[in-house]
């Protein structure tokens, strides 16, 4: 070893000298969700800055108007599997008269929905869907409005609660804006949660998940009186374009701009209210700016079977309107292959696709 060589060792043993630091991947992002529509932390922020909640709306469908709708009723999936669902507070179930302070079930058996009472005894066979109406707690999901709906589908049981609009509404808007925000932004909430509901009501025993692949819904248990005053205020608002109720998509946070909806979404659609917009005010958001770092190892793993060899970085190739990725290529040493940003938003877990890679 040469001289230079054993002063090196020994400072490397006495921590004089660092070790070279490991190879690292810098994600540097903005924004969360897909960028498509109503950020709402932009519309917490115009609403802090004076702007109500129709100039809100306005901003973010662009060509649109405020229109009614005229009523309409939700079916909301809450569970579904095997088993049984116990409900209480019903004064009638598949045509049979009930004690409301009693407690009840639906089940599956055979193809068929039976409603039982409290000790499991059949009291009928409903066929393959069985109803009970009127405010319910139904199992240790909570109280909701409407209806409870069990139906039966291939040996499972769904659990549906059927109800109308407004009151499906009440659910939604204090699970996906905080109830101490300020009122024209909750308004904005009730509206874009109501339209986009009457927007994407389908055919089949159920409209909406209770979750974010529809919107977040609780039920009369998650309700707040803030809320529920937006959702009064804007009793029957609605978004239209072209006489039509509009598809309100809505997210977290923009990062400062929206995104055009063909760009937004992977194998995405051009729609004419759905336009990339500057969002000035979303900065209150705590992922407004956001940093990931991955290890090597993290990054090859998460990427796994996109490229050969070595990775090497990502090119991105195409962006939308907003610097949100579109498709990028992800190069190793002995092969590439080009992928969308929403395939690399979800192999990689970030809150959005405005995002920047860096390599060190």
């Amino acid at each position: 070893m040469t001289i230079a060589g054993r002063i090196t060792t020994i400072l490397l043993a006495f921590g004089v000298l660092a070790a070279p630091a490991a190879a690292s991947w810098t994600v540097e992002g903005r924004g969360f969700g897909h960028g498509v529509g109503l950020s709402q932390y932009g519309a917490y922020g115009y609403a802090k800055h004076g702007s109500s909640y129709d100039e809100i709306l306005a901003h973010y469908y662009t060509h649109t108007d405020l229109g009614r709708s005229g009523g309409g009723s939700v079916r909301v999936l809450l569970d579904a599997g095997e088993g049984s669902i116990d409900f209480s507070g019903a004064g009638r179930a598949c045509g049979k008269h009930l004690k409301p302070d009693r407690d009840y079930s639906f089940a599956e058996d055979g193809g068929a929905v039976i409603l039982r009472d409290a000790g499991g005894d059949k009291i009928k066979a409903c066929g393959p869907e069985g109803k009970a109406g009127s405010t319910l707690r139904i199992g240790s999901l909570g109280i909701y409005r409407g209806s409870l709906v069990a139906h039966e589908d291939h040996g499972s049981l769904m659990i549906i609660n059927s109800l109308g609009a407004e009151s499906y509404v009440k659910g939604v808007v204090p699970n996906e804006s905080p109830s101490s925000w300020p009122e024209e932004a909750l308004k904005a909430q009730a509206v874009v949660a109501r339209s986009y509901a009457l927007a994407t009501s389908r055919p089949g025993p159920f409209d909406q998940y209770d979750d974010t692949r529809s919107q977040v819904y609780g039920g009369k248990s998650s309700e707040t009186a803030a809320t529920n005053k937006a959702v009064a205020a804007t009793e029957g608002e609605v978004v239209t374009y072209g006489g039509d109720i509009a598809t309100t998509y809505y997210f977290s946070t923009s990062g400062g701009q929206t995104e055009n909806s063909e760009f937004g979404f992977d194998g995405g659609n051009p729609v004419p209210y759905l336009k990339s917009v500057k969002d000035p005010y979303d900065d209150a958001s705590p992922v407004h700016k956001w940093t990931l770092t991955l290890s090597d190892e993290q990054m090859a793993d998460k990427l796994s079977g996109f490229f050969d060899g070595k990775l090497r970085k990502i090119d991105v190739i195409e962006h939308g309107v907003s610097p949100r990725i579109v498709r990028a290529k992800v190069v190793g040493s002995d092969g590439s292959e080009v992928v969308s940003g929403a395939t690399l938003r979800e192999k990689l877990g970030l809150r959005s696709t405005w995002a920047r890679f860096r390599h060190s």
